[in-house]
């Protein structure tokens, strides 16, 4: 019997196989591309993330008015706002003092000068706006001596400013990307109140010595600066140590009171604008950069691993979850005082309002708000300093007579 033939399989075309094969291929190539391009881009952020930068300009002199003396900035959020500031500039000053502004539209701020600029100065047009204020610790007109503190990386240099008995001590440490400078508004608050301030620096912010890969550490490094500037004030006679901590600066003095082989000595913590948990901070920084979600995962995931070292140039891995404070925070002992701006701009408040709710036995949190980031100070200085000299009083740290001088 014959079996019918069945149907022959016509199969695919040579032309669609070789179709197939060359969209596949070109798939692939997009996507290894894709990945390639996500991979750099995380890589830059991670290294940007560690490396000390530069100031960056953030605003221009439009015009300079030497016989009113007056200058004209582009409007910003920071360039507007009431206060006294500072301006990082290049020609005939290097920084001057900015007071009230004079008027202002949609696109410009006029600013009254505190700084006198001559009739023949010139200035480049590029320039920083700045809260630090004051420049040099002799502006103060305030006794102090520089010193050297003994660390790890090599001597870190430090302004020492005495009072009262030389009991308790204020330890002041900068921020991100800025030095000692930074801290020097509040040395006057203390002073008053016979606290002895020393102000720090700390490796690789330029001032301090350089560690083997020049990179921050974003706190989980640094700290150990700020210890051997503890045990300096223990030799010196401190009884009790307060850190003081502005924005990344406020993330290192958090390490120090965790981790210090010091504890004992550390009697409490006043916090500026402070980074209390790094990936809420590179989240909204990356957000305000237009920065892909995907790149910043890759990114901080990338800074938490050795084997990323040579991309991110990190030097060692940074432990993100012990820099979150708000996870720690029943590891907290010591009593703290967090000053923060809700229109931070650059490191949200969020973490800080977490801490608070985490620990109320410990933290207080007095919220400010239009003062922006480290400009707290600049914009209300009545409020900031009574802020410090309340809770310093009510804990003890100060006598009453003192805190109503």
């Amino acid at each position: 019997m014959l079996t019918p033939r069945r149907a022959a399989n016509p199969g695919a075309s040579p032309g669609l196989v070789a179709g197939v094969r060359v969209a596949l291929t070109l798939m692939s190539v997009a996507l290894a591309a894709a990945l390639a391009l996500l991979g750099l881009t995380s890589a830059r952020l991670a290294r940007k993330v560690v490396t000390p930068a530069r100031r960056e300009t953030d605003t221009r002199i439009l015009s300079l008015d030497t016989a009113a003396q007056t200058i004209t900035l582009t409007r910003t959020p920071d360039t507007v706002l009431p206060g006294r500031y500072g301006l990082f500039t290049t020609g005939t000053a290097d920084y001057i003092k900015l007071g009230s502004v004079l008027a202002e539209d949609d696109a410009s701020v006029k600013r009254k000068l505190l700084t006198h600029v001559g009739p023949t100065s010139s200035l480049g047009a590029e320039a920083a706006f700045s809260g630090w204020y004051y420049q040099r610790p002799d502006e103060l007109h305030l006794p102090y001596t520089p010193e050297l503190i003994g660390s790890a990386v090599g001597p870190c240099p430090a302004w020492l400013f005495p009072a009262g008995d030389g009991d308790v001590w204020v330890i002041q440490v900068h921020g991100r990307g800025t030095t000692r400078s930074e801290c020097l508004r509040a040395v006057p608050v203390f002073t008053a109140l016979g606290i002895t301030t020393l102000v720090v620096s700390y490796r690789n912010d330029g001032e301090a010595p350089r560690s083997r890969s020049g990179t921050y550490g974003l706190g989980s490094t640094e700290w150990r600066d700020v210890d051997a500037a503890i045990g300096f004030a223990r030799r010196r006679g401190a009884k009790r140590v307060l850190l003081m901590g502005w924005s990344m600066g406020g993330a290192i003095a958090l390490q120090v009171s965790l981790n210090s082989a010091h504890r004992d000595l550390i009697a409490g913590l006043v916090l500026e604008s402070p980074v209390v948990d790094w990936k809420i901070v590179l989240d909204y920084q990356a957000r305000m950069m237009h920065v892909p979600t995907a790149v910043t995962d890759l990114a901080i995931e990338a800074l938490q691993h050795d084997w990323a070292n040579p991309v991110t140039r990190s030097g060692a891995s940074i432990p993100f979850d012990r820099l979150d404070v708000v996870a720690r925070a029943q590891e907290l002992r010591h009593p703290m005082l967090i000053l923060h701006s809700d229109d931070d701009g650059f490191v949200p408040s969020d973490a800080s309002h977490d801490l608070t709710v985490a620990r109320p036995d410990l933290v207080e949190l007095q919220v400010f708000e239009v003062a922006r980031h480290t400009k707290l100070w600049n914009y209300d200085q009545q409020r900031w300093s009574d802020s410090i000299r309340s809770w310093l009083t009510t804990r003890g740290f100060v006598a009453q007579e003192s805190s109503d001088a």
